[in-house]
């Protein structure tokens, strides 16, 4: 077979395999969901033809492994309809197995085979073979080897499309092609100006045709002999001089209103082509972005099967509900979104749900709740929440973390209110949970969904009720390369500022101006907000009062709760759709800054990051000065290593002192008791296994002594079931990490975050 042929024959099967797996996958979910006997069988049939499907194309490009997995499954989805075998929880852990076997072999070159996971084929074709003929899986499936580092995460596309009634096309050609379409709406834009401007040419030749009328009668009379000037007895010898004068001027006034004419034509032409050229610019645009325009189910897809594997992992139970999955929103934001929707439903799952036992025990379901609700908002918005029904945010442990933390000080958390607190969980590095694990607890997942989203234009806030849930709710642009923005002018400079993170636009007497505490604050609605020249935060000079010709203040109000701020400016202008440009490789991240764009009169005008003009206004932009002429080093904090094998206990001890810690070892428990005894140490990483005294009880030690009960542990082991990660958490363990999981800036992070 042609080399080349075939390769386009595997792109083909690839993205035809990857559909058939995911049916697969949301017809299990599905599946363990429904109660109906009816629906069942359905559900049984979809999924024995996506396997028997699959099968068949696997076969004809000889991707056996494949093929084996889609024929043991097709099995076990015909004994199940026959209902010669019963479903359970752990078949269906193997089922799902098998299905992220197959998506991972459809990344792996069939030539070039994963040993470790085509081993672990084999395991998953017996064990479903076994199921098939009623012999019920006694354990979960182990978990599936990582793939090699250098194996890309995701399909790739085919090369060259296949021959059929639609084109296949790939998304850069259609992101680059989206992208000059864009471009032409400065056409439109410049356009608009020449139509202004050809109004002030209109008005100058009219504003003359003005002042001519006044003194035509003056310069007519010039040309009669002997006709006395205006406050002069003598009259004007008649030489011909005047004749002309007044012949210039007529020719003058003619010459004028042809051209006044002209330019009334030319404007109404212009006009015309105007509203022509907006048409074709906004069809042509608006049919690309649908063409880029993907619905939300191609992301909200992979949360069923994420978030019913954590759970299982936790032993919660939950349901998942996910509305809006048909709303159409532009390709790129979607894949920007993945990973923060990633974050908030495993936050939900982790952080959120209790437990069965313990929502039973407090009169709720023993099946948790999680939402996830996409719905479509004015001015080409779309808005995300992600809900669920747990134990809600603690507010006191909120407070006290900040606290820790030295965000900021007792006194101002105890002077903040419920929504200023929440606003601390999205910081980078922060985190309420009791016990750092592979999963979450290192603060990094919220911060990385307020930084996406704040990157694509849009807003982040969290709201939360104690025992009933959290709802974190994002606002974004429903398109990318384009935003409408309010034009609004600082001193001689103009900025735009996005729409998606504008919540009000307003001019207020001066009277609301005040001063409380020594802030400026403007009261609206009732509420004091604080006000803020925007000229102060992009470091401009400033006038005395921000206020226009009216003697009002403009100002628009930015950011979410209590974090609500007025942003004073010498002018609101207008607002517009414009084009968003990048800053190029050598600013990626301007503070303030999100991008530029170019007005329809030339001007380059910087578009403004909402974000980061709360955190500046805030004080977050601030950089406190070294006191002295030289900073105090910083204390070497200690670290003992407790590790029974020598080639562990010697690389984590490497590690940290290369990374400026004091690193002190000790063999196992009991050795690091006496170690702790005698050495003042800031934390320990203990392994778990270890003889005379393992980390559990090194850990439970340390808790019941005084002087140590507050020493931060971290268990780093090999044991990585759910019992052993409890018996961590009952110990009073800080953090627990998997060795299989471990990597060195995963452990320096947590250290770093722990001390």
């Amino acid at each position: 077979m042609d080399n080349d042929f075939k390769q386009r024959l595997l792109a083909t099967f690839r993205d035809e395999a990857k559909e058939h797996q995911a049916a697969i996958s949301a017809g299990l979910i599905a599946l363990e969901k429904s109660a109906e006997p009816g629906k069942q069988q359905a559900i049984l049939e979809t999924v024995f033809r996506e396997a028997h499907s699959l099968k068949g194309a696997a076969r004809a490009v000889t991707m056996a492994g494949i093929e084996s997995l889609s024929h043991a499954l097709e099995g076990v989805f015909a004994a199940l309809k026959r209902q010669e075998i019963a479903a359970s929880p752990v078949l269906f852990d193997l089922l799902h197995s098998a299905t992220d076997a197959i998506e991972k072999l459809l990344l792996l070159n069939e030539a070039d085979p994963d040993v470790s996971l085509r081993t672990r084929v084999r395991e998953l074709v017996a064990g479903l073979g076994r199921a098939m003929k009623g012999s019920s899986p006694e354990s979960p499936p182990q978990p599936l080897p990582d793939l090699p580092p250098n194996v890309p995460q995701e399909v790739p596309p085919p090369e060259t499309p296949a021959i059929s009634d639609t084109v296949r096309i790939s998304a850069a050609r259609l992101d680059a092609l989206l992208h000059q379409a864009e471009e032409m709406l400065a056409l439109k834009q410049a356009a608009v100006q020449r139509i202004a401007d050809l109004g002030e040419i209109r008005t100058g030749l009219a504003a003359w045709d003005k002042e001519w009328k006044k003194v035509k009668a003056v310069v007519r009379g010039l040309a009669k002999p002997h006709q006395p000037l205006a406050g002069h007895g003598h009259g004007v010898a008649d030489d011909g001089r005047a004749e002309r004068l007044l012949a210039f001027c007529e020719w003058s006034h003619d010459a004028v209103k042809s051209l006044e004419h002209k330019a009334h034509t030319l404007a109404k032409a212009q006009a015309n082509d105007r509203h022509a050229l907006d048409g074709m610019v906004d069809t042509l645009v608006d049919d690309l972005k649908e063409v880029l325009m993907l619905p939300c189910a191609a992301v909200l897809g992979v949360l069923p099967k994420m978030a019913r594997d954590l759970t299982r992992e936790q032993g919660k139970e939950m349901e998942l509900l996910i509305v809006g999955d048909d709303v159409e929103v532009d390709k790129r934001i979607l894949e920007e979104m993945k990973d923060p929707l990633i974050h908030l439903v495993r936050n939900c799952i982790d952080h959120g749900l209790e437990k069965p036992e313990e929502r039973v025990a407090r009169g709720k379901p023993a099946a948790g709740r999680i939402s996830v609700a996409v719905a479509l908002r004015e001015s080409g918005l779309i808005e995300i929440r992600v809900s669920d029904d747990g134990a809600g945010i603690d507010p006191g442990r909120v407070a006290a973390e900040a606290v820790r933390q030295g965000l900021i000080s007792r006194d101002q958390a105890d002077a903040m209110d419920r929504e200023e607190l929440l606003g601390f969980v999205f910081a980078s590095g922060f985190s309420t949970a009791p016990l750092i694990t592979d999963i979450s607890g290192r603060g990094l997942g919220l911060a990385i969904v307020r930084e996406k989203v704040e990157k694509l234009g849009g807003t982040v806030m969290v709201t939360s009720e104690a025992g009933q849930g959290a709802v974190f709710r994002m606002v974004l642009p429903l398109t990318l390369s384009t935003c409408r923005g309010v034009l609004v002018a600082v001193g001689h400079q103009s900025f735009i500022v996005p729409a998606a993170g504008v919540e009000r636009v307003a001019r207020l007497d001066r009277g609301a101006l005040k001063s409380v505490e020594n802030r400026e604050t403007v009261e609206m609605d009732g509420t004091a907000l604080a006000y803020i020249r925007l000229a102060d935060c992009l470091q401009l000079p400033r006038a005395t009062i921000a206020a226009d010709d009216s003697g009002l203040l403009p100002l628009f109000v930015i950011g979410s709760g209590a974090s609500r701020i007025a942003f004073g400016v010498d002018a609101v202008l207008d607002e517009l759709e414009v084009l968003v440009k990048g800053l190029g490789p050598q600013l990626t991240r301007v503070r303030n800054i999100a991008g530029a764009t170019v007005l329809g009169t030339g001007k380059v005008v910087a578009i403004l990051h909402p974000g980061d003009l709360v955190k500046s206004a805030m004080g977050g932009a601030a950089v406190g000065a070294v006191q002295g002429t030289e900073a105090m080093e910083p204390e070497r904090r200690s670290v003992l290593v407790v590790e029974d094998s020598i080639t562990a206990r010697t690389l984590l001890k490497n590690i940290l002192d290369a990374a400026g810690y004091r690193t002190v070892t000790a063999v196992d428990g009991i050795d690091a008791l006496t170690r702790l005894r005698t050495e003042e140490i800031n934390l320990v990483v203990s392994d778990v296994d270890m003889p005379r005294m393992n980390g559990f009880d090194l850990t439970r030690k340390i808790r019941a002594t005084r002087e140590l009960a507050d020493l931060p542990v971290m268990l780093v082991t090999s044991l990585d079931s759910r019992d052993d990660r409890e018996r961590g958490v009952e110990a009073g363990a800080n953090a627990y990490i998997v060795k299989s999981s471990f990597d060195q800036s995963n452990l320096l992070d947590v250290i770093k975050r722990l001390i």
